[in-house]
């Protein structure tokens, strides 16, 4: 006897179009880029200076993430598992110490060369003052570049097509920062890589954010040099010296070659234990 197989419906046109991945890359980088921008703008014009010290951009951090949550469920019909709160403090932990151990063997090489010496240091409070925005930053820049842009592309077009927009959007993204160099534009996108690698490795969003806060942080809060071109602010007062390929100039580390050699060296190593996908 033969069994009919009943048709599947056909999809609206509505629902068409927003199951297409460039309609739900847009839409996800709109659903975490809008609170953060709603927060900070309200904050900087509402509220006195002295009462905005570090809380609104643990608010915007948090926000991203709820509209993130917001977008996976309107979208795609599901819980984000990959930015549950659960079960995160291993992956985060993990990450915090990866980014650790690779901002310590730059700073090392660095001195090894006689291009990083510390000279001295301030209030050890200088070190938390950064600390909420690295935060922010971190969380917010995985949400959009890894947990948005490099699932989605990887979903449609494959892991190698994923890491290849992935890093150039990221590094471009750098591109308006001041004193921007090319050797910063190349070590913005391999460390861009070595995220994305981080993210193959679990499917989650917590690996690359502990990576993530603990490079911006160690080099802005403790060692107080220059990040991504912003003026340095830490606690530790650092005097990098030498050309600018070497010490980064008023860029930062980021400028360095050896930056470059050092994450090469960390996304290669995260590559190669990591899922990828036709």
């Amino acid at each position: 006897m033969q069994q009919t197989i009943p048709a599947l419906p056909r999809l609206t046109l509505r629902a068409r179009f927003t199951r297409h991945p460039l309609v739900r890359i847009v839409a996800g980088i709109a659903c975490v880029l809008l609170p953060l921008v709603l927060t900070m703008a309200l904050a900087q014009n509402l509220v006195p200076k002295e009462w905005r010290l570090a809380w609104p951009y643990l608010l915007a951090a948090a926000l991203c993430l709820a509209g993130y949550r917001f977008f996976v469920r309107r979208f795609e019909q599901r819980a984000a598992s990959e930015s549950a709160l659960q079960g995160a403090a291993p992956d985060l932990l993990r990450g915090l110490g990866i980014g650790a151990v690779v901002s310590v063997i730059v700073a090392g090489a660095l001195g090894a060369v006689g291009a990083f010496s510390i000279t001295g240091s301030t209030s050890i409070l200088a070190a938390f003052k950064p600390l909420p925005e690295q935060v922010m930053v971190a969380i917010m820049e995985e949400l959009l570049f890894r947990a948005v842009l490099f699932r989605l592309t990887e979903e449609r077009w494959g892991t190698r097509t994923a890491l290849v927009v992935n890093v150039l959007l990221f590094a471009l993204a750098h591109l308006p920062n001041e004193h921007v160099t090319a050797l910063a534009v190349l070590n913005t996108g391999v460390a861009g890589l070595g995220f994305c690698a981080a993210w193959m490795l679990t499917r989650r969003l917590w690996l690359p954010v502990g990576m993530h806060f603990a490079w911006n942080y160690l080099f802005d809060g403790v060692f107080g040099v220059p990040v991504s071109g912003h003026a340095a602010r830490g606690w530790l007062q650092v005097q990098m010296s030498g050309p600018e390929w070497l010490a980064g100039g008023a860029y930062g580390v980021e400028a360095s070659v050896v930056t470059l050699l050092v994450w090469c060296a960390a996304a290669a190593w995260a590559l190669r234990r990591a899922t990828w996908r036709a």
